[in-house]
Formats: structure tokens, sequence, C-alpha cells
């Protein structure tokens, strides 16, 4: 199962959800003249409560679902997915796989107070990545790693309550002991929760300074694109093709209000061009 790669084809990117969107908007900002197909695995979102080989095969599924459509390479713009799936990824795919590792190193080079919150899935907490990056940079140092987890915030995002009073009383009361514990840096280690920034500066004012891994996600992209010789050579700009495993009229309006277009970023097709797909 493998097709020549051409610097003409686009990136794939992967997300359960409208998660992936966050990261997404970061390579449009890196990469403004490539062409993109987003898949949301909506049909089976969330991923952050399932069992590891369930998230194996899920991102297996839609990474050959991408590969179908001729992608040149493929971000994993999903932290639990990446947590389990990135070796297996990359041992079955003749392409270049990129994932999110949570944006923990940055943390604890920013942090005064030596305590910084990691904010995840429960799978991301229970997955290797994370721990093995707490295990080599935080724990020699001595700062204190906080985490947080809840499995009601990804569904609530993807229902647009990302503002709401439930999402906030679920932040209020799981980010409280990294707050009274100093903390000073608050880890996004899932793509969805870039969106809850609002309502974590509504709860907590400027105690954290929120670091999340899209843009460095999106320079790495580029990185390895331009070492594949990859990097399209088309002067006009990019545009994002969304595909969908659930209802296309159900995801509509969280990908549209998410989308990097949305806010005013791109230039964006009115309305998306979203499509239905099997994985």
């Amino acid at each position: 199962m493998t097709h020549p790669l051409s610097s003409a084809a686009p990136i794939g990117v992967f997300d359960s959800g409208v998660g992936g969107l966050s990261v997404l908007t970061e390579l449009r900002r890196a990469l403004p003249h490539e062409n993109f197909i987003y898949l949301a695995d909506t049909a089976h979102l969330p991923y952050g409560t399932r069992e590891d080989d369930d998230i194996r095969q899920l991102t297996a599924r839609a990474v050959t679902a991408l590969h179908g459509q001729g992608v040149k390479a493929v971000v994993v713009a999903c932290n639990t997915a990446s947590a389990f799936s990135l070796d297996h990824l990359r041992s079955h795919f003749a392409l270049p796989i990129i994932g999110l590792v949570p944006a923990v190193k940055p943390a604890l080079k920013a942090t005064r107070t030596g305590v910084v919150g990691v904010l995840a899935t429960p799978s991301t907490m229970r997955g290797s990545l994370l721990q093995t990056v707490i295990r080599e940079y935080a724990e020699p140092t001595g700062i204190q790693v906080v985490k947080a987890a809840s499995p009601e915030l990804v569904p609530l995002i993807e229902t647009g309550q990302a503002n709401s009073p439930r999402t906030r009383a679920v932040l209020r009361d799981i980010l409280t002991p990294i707050a009274e514990a100093g903390g000073d840096q608050l880890v996004l280690g899932c793509t969805h929760y870039p969106f809850l920034s609002g309502s974590i500066r509504a709860e907590f004012g400027d105690q954290f300074a929120l670091v999340d891994s899209g843009a460095a996600v999106a320079r790495h992209t580029r990185n390895v694109l331009e070492q594949s010789g990859l990097l399209t050579e088309v002067p006009q700009p990019g545009e994002v093709r969304y595909l969908v495993t659930g209802e296309v009229e159900a995801a509509r309006p969280q990908l549209t209000m998410l989308s990097g277009g949305s806010a005013g970023l791109f230039a964006a097709p009115s309305p998306l061009d979203i499509a239905a797909i099997q994985t």
C-alpha cells in the first residue's frame, strides 16, 4: 500500500474531533501555501477514555484513510492518539508521520515557582510519552509536575460548550489544586484544550501561562517536509478539505466556528468543504 510522494500533494491532519483545528491553525501559519485534508473521527470520539488497543486501531484506520486520499505526510493532531500509536504508524506507512508530545519541556524552562501543571485526557496521562518526558526532564530538576484530567472536557468542547458554566465548573474543580500548589505554567496536553483558554482565564486570571505544542509541531512539520523535499512549490494560498466519519451537518457548526477561517486568520470557503468518509 504505497504511492510515490509528491510535493504537490496535501498534508493530512487527524484528530478524533475538532481539537486538532488548534494545530491546523498553526500549520497554516507556518505553511501558508500547503493544502490540507483534516480528518475528524467524529463517529468514535472521545478517544481520551478508550482502551489502548482501541485507540491504536482507530488511529491506524484514520491514517489509512488519509493515505488513500494521497497525502504526502500525516500530522496526528491528537495527544491521545500520539501517545499510543506513533511507533505502529511509522512502521506501517512510508510517509512522514508527525505526532504530538505535551509541551512539558518549554513549561519547565519557563516556570519561576518550580511548579508546572499538566491538563490532559485520562488516556494521555496513562500513555508512555507524557510519563517519559516527566521522568527525563522534570524529575532531574526537582520541578513539581501536578496533573489534572477530566473525561468531561472534550465532549463539552465538541458540543460547543467550551465557555459554558459547566466547563468552567469542571476546570475550577480540577485546576484549583495546581493553583494552590503555586503552579505558574499550565501545559495544555490535548489539542482541544487551547479552546478552553477563555474559561481558564475567567476562572484563574493570569495565574497560569498556557503552554501548548501547536506552534512547535507546525515548525517541526515544516522542517520534516523541507528535509524530505516535499514542500510545495506553488505560490498561491493553500486550502483545506474536511472529512468526518460521523454526520456532516452535526459537525459543521463546530468546524466552522473553530476553524482558522472563522477567526479571520485565513480565507475560508463558505460553507466549509466537509464530506463524510468511512474508516
